[in-house]
This record gives C-alpha cells, structure tokens and sequence, in this order.
C-alpha cells in the first residue's frame, strides 16, 4: 500500500503496516501512551469530553477508547484512540499478490466495473466458484472466488478512490464481475480520524475473494454513513445503465470495521434490515453492549487484541448478547512491541484473514467455514495466526 504523510498531530511517530498475503505488521497504536491519561482512565472516561462526527457520544453508545478526533483540534485529545491514516505508511505489499503486480488491477478513473455480457468473474488463470446462500426472500448463488485460502488475494481487482455515495470513500470489486450470480456486498467502516486508504490491504482482500465492497469515508458509529453507502448500490443494482446493475446481493449485506468502524458495523446491523452480519475489528461498546440488540436471525462477530484498548469493551459486548448467534475472537501471542503484544490495531492488519472466512461463511454461504468458528477445536478457535506468531482463542454461542 501506500505510505501516508505523518501527521505529527496525531502520533509520536510513523508506523510502516506491510500487508498482502496478510504478511502485515499492525501499527503500534500503544505508541501514543504519552498522549493518554492512563488505561484506566481511557476506558472509565465519559465519551460526552470528547468531539464526536454526526450525534452525541451519548447517543451512540460509543466506547470512551473509541472517539473521533476533532477536525480543528491541534492537539488530541486525552481519550482518543485513533490514529489519523496519514500518521502511518500505508501497509506495503511484500509478496506474490503486492499491489504493484499484475494480480491487482488498479483503476483511477470512474466506478465502472470492466465486466461483459458472457464474463464468468474470473480473472485470467484464476478459477471462480459459487455458493449457495440463503436471504430473506428466495435462494440466491453468490460469486465467489474459487480460491478459498483467505491469507491470500485470489482475484484481479478494481479499486477506485474518492467515490461513493459521498465522493470520499474507495471502492473495489473483481476486476470482471459474473454475469451469472450476485456479488455479495461489504460495507468497511475505518476507525475514528483514519482515512480508508490505511485499510487497503482488506479492502483489496475483501474484493479479490468476489465481494464488492466500499469503505466509508468516515465512521461517526450510529450506521447513518454505513446505511447512506447501501442506498448507494441499491441505486447502481436499479439502473439499467449502470454496471452493476442487478449484479449485487443487497438482502444480505456484511459489515465490517476498525475500532470506530466496527461500532458503525453493529448499528447498521440493528437499524437496517438489509445488513446480515457485523464484523468488529478491535471494537466494543462500552455501555453494557448492543449486540444484544440484534435482530435474532442476525449474526455477529467481535475480534480483539490480547492486549488492546478495546478488550473489554469486545468482551462486554459479547457476553451481554446471550441470544445472538456470535463468535469473541483473541489474537494471543502476538510480538513484544510496545503494546507487548496484539494490540488495538490487530484485526484489521495481522488478523485480517478471520473477516475474510467470516464473509465467505455468512455472506457467501461456505458453510463448511463454521467449524473453523464454532467447537472446541480449528482453525480460528485455537489454531495458529498463520503466517505470524501466536494463535486465535474463540468461542461462539448459538449457532
């Protein structure tokens, strides 16, 4: 990905994400203790001292760890827990699948798909699958990449900037999009005062296995952008001029986000039908959770660092949501840095490959995923991280 200009403003130092074949190093978000109180006091903190976008804090239920930060302020303020994306180089690719090799396509011009009549979805030499899933309304197939390893990017992508229903968010999708069944949809939300550029690596990842996806531009954590983004593509999937029309799977979208973007993946969750899951990247409502507040049908998952800001607010969630179908997962073991291990900004680099599985099993119907999940033993309950140190630590209820 691309390196991002330090805004001194916002850390005391530039941190280099590396991403693709989720070979990425997180940033190191513990960096800026210097710029908290305490970890206590970060996480007691009333969220009504700091500036949130769009409503109260209050309103939003939003962790006091997990705040925007003020567009005019020259300083952070004492619970602000993002880091702005321009504070960071964007994760660089170092493999196979890098962004600068011919797996990815990138566009920079308009938001059409360079798809035809006859394509299958597939890139060059790249096979395709579908699967069966079931929305609201009637048995639809989605497109999915036939490669299943979700540490990989498997199709040729598109990925365009400053687009969207706001002009200001990325858009990316395969490269040829299938002429025969509905992409799924996931809407990515970034975390408070980051731009969505930083999370190119899941972006890309995302679109590479057949969704199309769109990150927002911001995430004020009340699903007010999440559910403006929706609209978006249900406005493309109903015009008869556009490329995606009739292309997408709008009945069961997927959420997903860091931090602030995963408290905008579980509002959206609860105010708008069309959302089928939530994916929390190091996130958690504080006030006594609201995942508990999903529909029943709805499902969810929280992932949290061992040692990340958000941990208990992640933990508090999920147990208060006794009858939702939901996974907490841990990344454990993770390398002495200075959080002394997988920290706040773990899921969205290092972890990124449970958010792809989650997708490919509750959007894209790869029901053979749930035993990665759900058991006493496999791959994202107490298998290895793969291609870094440590190992996840799950549980579900419900399923």
């Amino acid at each position: 990905m691309k390196s991002k200009i330090l805004k001194g403003i916002i850390v005391a130092s530039a941190i280099a994400f590396v991403n693709c074949s989720d070979d990425a190093t997180a940033p190191d978000f513990n960096n800026q203790q210097s710029t908290y109180s305490s970890s206590v006091e970060l996480l007691a903190l009333s969220s009504s001292s700091v500036e949130t976008p769009a409503s109260s804090a209050a309103d939003l239920n939003l962790s006091s760890a997990e705040v925007q930060v003020s567009s005019s302020s020259d300083a952070l303020t004492s619970s602000v827990t993002e880091i702005s994306s321009s504070s960071v180089a964007a994760p660089q690719s170092s493999s196979s699948d890098a962004l600068t090799s011919s797996a990815t396509a990138v566009s920079s011009s308009s938001d059409a798909p360079a798809s035809s009549a006859n394509s299958t979805g597939s890139s060059t030499s790249v096979p395709t699958s579908s699967a069966t899933v079931e929305s609201s309304s009637s048995v639809v197939s989605i497109f999915l990449a036939e490669g299943k390893e979700e540490e990989k990017d498997q199709l040729q992508v598109e990925y365009k900037e400053n687009t969207g229903w706001d002009g200001k968010g990325i858009l990316s999708y395969p490269k040829q999009l299938s002429s025969t069944r509905k992409h799924g949809v996931i809407v990515w939300g970034p975390g408070g005062g980051t731009e969505p550029g930083a999370y190119g690596g899941m972006i890309r990842r995302l679109a590479s296995h057949g969704f199309v996806v769109i990150a927002l531009s911001v995430s004020p954590g009340d699903a007010s952008q999440a559910m403006k983004a929706i609209d978006w593509f249900e406005q493309k999937n109903k015009d008869s001029n556009d490329p995606f029309y009739q292309k997408l799977e709008l009945t069961k979208v997927g959420c997903s986000g860091h931090s602030m973007g995963g408290l905008e993946s579980e509002q959206a969750a609860i105010k708008d039908k069309r959302v089928y899951t939530a994916f929390l990247n190091n996130s958690g409502d504080k006030n006594g959770g609201v995942i508990k507040n999903f529909p029943k049908e709805k499902t969810a998952a929280v992932l949290y660092g061992e040692v990340g800001m958000e941990k208990p607010n992640a933990i508090k969630d999920y147990e208060t949501a006794t009858d939702i179908a939901s996974c907490l997962i841990e990344m454990t073991g993770g390398p002495m840095n200075s959080e002394g291990g997988y920290g706040h900004g773990s899921g969205s680099w290092d972890g990124m490959a449970a958010t792809i599985a989650w997708m490919r099993w509750q959007i894209g119907g790869e029901d053979f995923r749930k035993a990665d999940f759900v058991g006493s033993t496999g791959k994202y309950i107490d298998g290895n991280i793969l291609g870094h140190q440590g190992k996840w630590k799950t549980q579900c209820k419900n399923f």
